[in-house]
């Protein structure tokens, strides 16, 4: 129900967007006039899908921390991580996508005074999300718990250490946060996308290593003694493709989007393309 809540106030926030297609003006302007109209109502969407959007991937850490059957998701911080993940992934990727288009078509004008302010608040949001994440890491090591420790084990020092010591900590949240709290850095476009794009490749790796860590180590529920047994796991060539084939179909609704809809700026400002003609009466005889 969250969701579809969510994705009705999508609908209605991209409704000025599209209404300013010519074709839907042309033929249908009573349409597009109630479509552009939802402009006025642009704050209260925001703050509607803001809570939504929070919702939505809170509980979506919830029900990984009611599945007991996976130890190492059994836990309340679970919802909160999965929330920060989302906001920290969520800005940067629109940060990001809006500095590349800007440099990908002259039709893109971005305001990179306003992305350099939001880049700031992203980097405080990053403590925040070392926080937690340092925290759900040093809250299992307290005591041993089958099925949660040893997942804990791959995470941390077994085939999993790499993406969670380099992928997720390091490259994921450190550089980052360093990158867009120092302001000579956060200042350079290319050291704040660098910063973007490790913050999503973080929140990448964070997801994979909370879905194969629980599914790596297997606890059994057999009477007597709780054993825990160790499987393997590599993407099969149909995930590969469909998984790539989700990410080629996002970025031609987007490349569509920043071509036809003016989800940017399109205005061109610069000198050369004005022409000033002079009266005819103020051209001096030769």
């Amino acid at each position: 129900m969250c969701v579809m809540l969510y994705l009705t106030v999508l609908v209605f926030e991209s409704m000025p967007i599209f209404a300013s297609l010519d074709w839907l003006r042309k033929k249908f302007p009573k349409i597009a006039a109630k479509m552009a109209s939802m402009h006025h109502y642009a704050p209260v969407l925001a703050i509607l899908g803001l809570g939504l959007s929070s919702l939505h991937q809170s509980s979506l850490g919830a029900v990984y921390a009611v599945v007991k059957a996976r130890p190492i998701w059994y836990k309340p911080e679970m919802a909160v991580l999965f929330m920060f993940s989302a906001l920290v992934g969520g800005i940067s990727m629109t940060l990001f996508a809006s500095m590349l288009s800007a440099r990908l078509t002259p039709k893109a004008k971005i305001n990179d005074m306003l992305i350099e302010r939001v880049a700031q608040f992203l980097g405080y949001l990053m403590i925040g999300y070392l926080y937690f994440r340092a925290w759900d890491w040093l809250a299992q090591t307290y005591t041993h718990e089958p099925g949660r420790t040893e997942a804990f084990n791959l995470l941390t020092s077994g085939p999993l250490s790499f993406n969670f010591w380099i992928g997720e900590m390091l490259l994921g949240i450190l550089i980052p946060t360093v990158i867009l709290l120092y302001r000579p850095a956060r200042q350079s476009p290319l050291w704040r996308m660098l910063a973007f794009v490790f913050i999503i490749g973080g929140v990448v790796a964070f997801r994979w290593d909370t879905n194969i860590s629980g599914l790596l180590a297997v606890i059994s529920y057999l009477p007597g003694p709780t054993t825990v047994s160790y499987t393997t796991y590599a993407p099969s060539l149909v995930e590969w493709g469909a998984g790539l084939g989700i990410i080629a179909y996002g970025l031609m609704a987007f490349s569509l989007g920043v071509k036809y809809l003016r989800v940017v700026d399109h205005r061109m400002v610069s000198e050369e393309h004005v022409t000033v003609k002079a009266p005819a009466t103020d051209r001096v005889p030769a």
